[in-house]
C-alpha cells in the first residue's frame, strides 16, 4: 500500500485562484498541474497517495457565523478516519481564523490549532499508531488586503493577526512532537486579495514540502 499523505486546510489547500489570469484555465481554481498538492504527488512519485483536504473558509476550530461546517475540528475524525491508514497530515490553516467576526488573537489562534492536533493525534487511523503531523503556518495576509472588497467581510486586525501567529505555533508545535514549516518567504501570496497563493506560490510550497515530507516518513 502506498503512504498516505492528507492535505488538510482552507482554500489555499483547496487551490483557490483570485486571479483568473494567474491560472492556465482562466478559472477561479488552479489546475493538477498548479495546486501545490497535486505538484507535490508529482514530485514523490507514486510510492505515495497525496489526499486534497482544502476548504475554502475552514478554520482551525472556530465556528464561523456566516457558513456552516467550517471548524476543522469538526470533521477531522471523519477525514482520517476515511483515508486510514494515514502516514502523514499535513495541517496548513490559520489566514480564516483572523477574521474580525471570529473575535480570536494570534495566540487564541494558535490555542484552536493545538485543540486541533491533539484530536487528530487521537484519532485510531495512524499506520501503526504513531501520529505523524506537520503544521504550516500560512504566508503574512498582506496589508492591501484592505483595498478589496474582501478585506471589508475578513474585518480589521487580519493582516496583523497573521503576521504573529508563527511565533505561537512554532512552540505549540514542538509541544505537541509535530514538524513545523513556517511558509512565509517560502511561499508567495498574490497582490490582489493578498490571502491567496499564486501559482508561482503554489509551485514554491510544493517544492519545499517535496524535501520535507520524505524525511518525514522515513
Amino acid at each position: 500500500m502506498k503512504k498516505h499523505i492528507i492535505c488538510f486546510g482552507d482554500s489555499n489547500t483547496h487551490g483557490y485562484c483570485a486571479d483568473p489570469a494567474d491560472c492556465a484555465d482562466g478559472g477561479d481554481r488552479f489546475n493538477e498541474n498548479e495546486r501545490w498538492t497535486c505538484l507535490l504527488q508529482q514530485a514523490l512519485g507514486e510510492e505515495y497517495l497525496v489526499l486534497e483536504e482544502g476548504l475554502s473558509g475552514r478554520t482551525t476550530v472556530f465556528p464561523d457565523p456566516l457558513h456552516e461546517c467550517m471548524a476543522g475540528l469538526d470533521v477531522i475524525y471523519s477525514t482520517l478516519m476515511s483515508h486510514e491508514p494515514v502516514d502523514l497530515l499535513i495541517i496548513m490553516l490559520g489566514t480564516n481564523d483572523t477574521k474580525e467576526r471570529l473575535g480570536a488573537n494570534a495566540a487564541c489562534i494558535s490555542i484552536g490549532m493545538e485543540r486541533l492536533v491533539m484530536k487528530a493525534q487521537s484519532v485510531p487511523a495512524w499506520r501503526g499508531g504513531k501520529p505523524n503531523i506537520l503544521l504550516i503556518c500560512p504566508p503574512h495576509i498582506g496589508d492591501g488586503l484592505y483595498l478589496r472588497p474582501e478585506g471589508d467581510a475578513m474585518g480589521r486586525g487580519c493582516p496583523e493577526k497573521s503576521r504573529e501567529l508563527a511565533k505561537y505555533m512554532e512552540p505549540a508545535a514542538k509541544r505537541l512532537g509535530c514538524a513545523f514549516l513556517d511558509a512565509e518567504g517560502v511561499a508567495e501570496f498574490n497582490k490582489l486579495d493578498c490571502m491567496h497563493l499564486t501559482r508561482l506560490g503554489h509551485a514554491q510550497l510544493a517544492a519545499k514540502l517535496s524535501e520535507l515530507v520524505p524525511e518525514l516518513l522515513k
